[in-house]
C-alpha cells in the first residue's frame, strides 16, 4: 500500500471539474485508490461519491493505492493533485 497527503489548493475545492479529471486519472489502475478527508473515504474512480465528500480549499486528505500498480498510481495521482488541485 502507498500513499501520500496533500492540502486541498484550488479555491473552490474538488468540484466537478477536477473530480472528473481525478476520477478519469485514477480509472486506468487495477489498484484500489481512495481518497479520505477526515473521517470520510471515497472510492477515487466514483465522481459521485468524491462529490458528496464536499472537500473544500485548504482540506487535508491522504490518497492511498492498494494493487499490482500502486506505486504507478500514487505517482500519477500526486502529479495531478499537484497540477490540478
Amino acid at each position: 500500500m502507498k500513499s501520500f497527503n496533500y492540502t486541498i489548493q484550488d479555491e473552490i475545492g474538488i468540484h466537478a471539474r477536477p473530480a472528473g479529471l481525478l476520477v478519469k486519472a485514477a480509472k486506468p489502475f487495477t489498484s484500489t485508490i481512495t481518497l479520505k478527508v477526515n473521517d470520510q473515504q471515497s472510492d477515487a474512480k466514483k465522481l459521485m461519491a468524491l462529490m458528496a465528500l464536499g472537500v473544500g480549499h485548504g482540506a487535508e486528505i491522504t490518497i492511498t493505492a492498494e494493487g499490482d500498480d500502486e506505486d504507478a498510481a500514487i505517482t500519477k495521482l500526486e502529479e495531478f493533485f499537484k497540477e490540478n488541485l
